[in-house]
């Protein structure tokens, strides 16, 4: 069975969260998390760098003894090492993992203290109240636990579409392949761009006496066939995700593609228009009484009901009618346009890469400057840079801007802004750098005024040139910390300071609905990687489809400036 990067990362996380529970070195602990992190942020499959005899052990945190494990992972489906470790850890006690706000020490606190290891054990004591005796619990946290728990009952699964992406295009791929088949392509919110997905629409185009029906449920990841007729199937991956294929003919694949793209919003909008010129829409094509009279392409059925044509992207129902009405659709944004990268890590604090390697794989990634920014003291996780370490750092960046052709390296810092708003680095060494991004790093239970305050505080800073992942979400891991956004976007507005889209598909942080109303105020937006390893600036492709999302321009973007225009942005920021 194929093995995807993203299975071998699930295993790694695994194992560190039980070695966590059982108390392991921390130095273990943290080679499985890096590990998982670089093998997320690889641009290949390991599957076809196994295959090709390249060696492992040349990726950055994956050393002999985690190369082993990725070729066994790639060989079995399964590690042996986590076997082991599932006979001495409770397998319930990973379904506790999964509940935001408790980590490896405190489920191990709850399995040692109160003897819990179900999620159901764990319900009826948080409803009797016996959590909140726990040292680092607490009645908000015990309440907490319970509003996750009863979510999640409602909740369908949901994948980060760039995981969802790593099923997606074998597939797709796959399809192609069979005898008979045209077009293929992923329809629903994968192709909106949204940041998660709950399941992937495949619309196909083939001839009559095609195969891939069936081809499709022998597909060798198929766990699960729902159903299968003679155009439309339904299956489970074995990862979970679910896929539905739709045959279609080609003279109705317009119809379909734009039919099964569009938000239910705008697919209700599109209709009345087309009803008010007395046509129907459906997934066939667009009649008017019984003649069809569009359908074979996208535009056509655009054309059909007077709009031009509307990306993806935009079709949410959130005015995009009313702009291409109005011909005021925005020309989006393309990864192509983005000339830097002002959000990048080196092995300093806690990227896997240094200077260099992180300066050339951006230059292989058609950038042209990148801002090193690494942490600062106060995030001890994650190695931060204090004063004289961080000036050891901007001597570094002279040398190598010296010595570097094709790519020009800025001096930057990703700077924690403490709970009462001051920055964690003095003035005396912000001065000297090109660009501050602050971040918010902990403390995420303020309340909202609080933290709303905390933030304005630190963008008073007249070093303060960047709002990093300005909620603080993880997706489907921890929610956006309470905030008032719009004001955070004012303030930006209002002091000359601008706002992170950070790129890392768990974050995707602005949502779009801020990217829209940050470019209607005025605001740039920094799309940035936020990358601790080479291959991490794949990550901005995540980062240009959430963009898209928000409506946002070339005009709108920060880094989608020349160098020259950019240091006249930063220097005026900086006072």
């Amino acid at each position: 069975m194929p093995v995807h990067n993203e299975d071998i990362a699930v295993i790694f996380e695994e194992m560190a969260d039980l070695l966590e529970i059982e108390n392991a070195n921390p130095f273990r602990v943290r080679a499985y998390r890096n590990a998982a992190r670089t093998v997320r942020g690889l641009g290949r499959e390991l599957s076809e760098m196994v295959a090709a005899g390249e060696d492992l052990t040349r990726l950055p945190g994956i050393g002999k003894d985690l190369a082993a494990k990725i070729e066994e992972i790639l060989a079995t489906g399964h590690a042996r090492a986590l076997d082991k470790l599932h006979k001495q850890v409770p397998a319930s006690l990973e379904a506790l993992l999964k509940i935001p706000g408790l980590g490896p020490k405190r489920v191990k606190l709850l399995y040692q203290q109160l003897h819990i290891r179900t999620l159901k054990q764990l319900e009826n004591a948080a409803r009797q109240g016996r959590l909140q005796d726990l040292p680092g619990f607490g009645v908000k946290i015990e309440q907490r636990i319970l509003d996750t728990i009863e979510a999640r009952r409602s909740q369908e699964k949901r994948f980060l579409h760039n995981t969802a992406r790593q099923y997606a295009e074998p597939l797709v791929a796959y399809l192609r392949a069979v005898a008979g088949v045209d077009e293929v392509v992923v329809a629903g919110s994968y192709r909106r761009g949204k940041d998660t997905v709950g399941d992937l629409d495949i619309l196909v185009t083939a001839r009559a006496d095609s195969p891939v029906m069936q081809r499709f449920i022998e597909y060798d990841e198929v766990h699960e066939i729902v159903s299968k007729g003679t155009t439309r199937a339904t299956v489970f991956l074995r990862c979970g995700l679910q896929v539905d294929l739709r045959v279609v003919e080609q003279q109705s694949y317009g119809a379909a593609l734009y039919y099964f793209t569009g938000s239910k919003a705008h697919n209700i909008r599109v209709r009345r228009l087309a009803q008010q010129r007395g046509l129907k829409i459906n997934e066939y094509g667009v009649f008017k009484g019984e003649r069809r009279i569009a359908g074979k392409t996208e535009l056509s059925v655009f054309k059909a009901v007077g709009l031009p044509f509307i990306p993806p992207e935009l079709r949410e129902g959130r005015g995009e009618i009313e702009a291409a009405q109005a011909n005021k659709l925005p020309r989006l944004i393309t990864l192509q346009e983005l000339r830097g990268d002002l959000h990048v890590h080196t092995n300093a604090s806690d990227g896997n890469a240094g200077i260099e390697e992180m300066a050339r794989a951006a230059r292989q990634h058609g950038l042209e400057y990148i801002a090193i920014t690494d942490h600062t003291r106060s995030l001890t996780v994650a190695h931060g840079l204090d004063e004289k370490r961080l000036h050891q750092q901007l001597e570094e960046i002279d040398r190598l801007n010296e010595k570097l052709g094709g790519i020009t390296l800025l001096k930057g810092s990703e700077v924690d802004i403490l709970e009462d708003g001051r920055l964690d680095l003095p003035e005396s060494i912000l001065s000297q750098l090109d660009l501050v991004i602050g971040a918010v790093h902990s403390k995420f239970r303020l309340s909202r005024s609080r933290q709303t305050a905390r933030i304005l505080r630190a963008m008073d800073s007249k070093y303060f040139t960047i709002l990093a992942h300005p909620s603080g979400r993880l997706l489907e891991e921890r929610e956006a910390y309470e905030v008032e956004m719009p004001r955070i976007i004012k303030a930006a507005r209002e002091r000359g300071c601008y706002l992170e889209l950070n790129s890392q598909p768990q974050r995707l942080d602005l949502i779009d609905t801020y990217c829209q109303l940050a470019k209607e105020q005025g605001v740039l937006i920094a799309i940035n990687s936020d990358g601790h390893s080479p291959a991490n600036y794949g990550f901005l492709q995540d980062g240009i489809n959430q963009a898209r999302r928000g409506w946002l321009e070339k005009k709108n973007v920060l880094n989608a400036c020349s160098l020259r225009e950019l240091r006249k942005k930063l220097k005026a920021t900086m006072g």
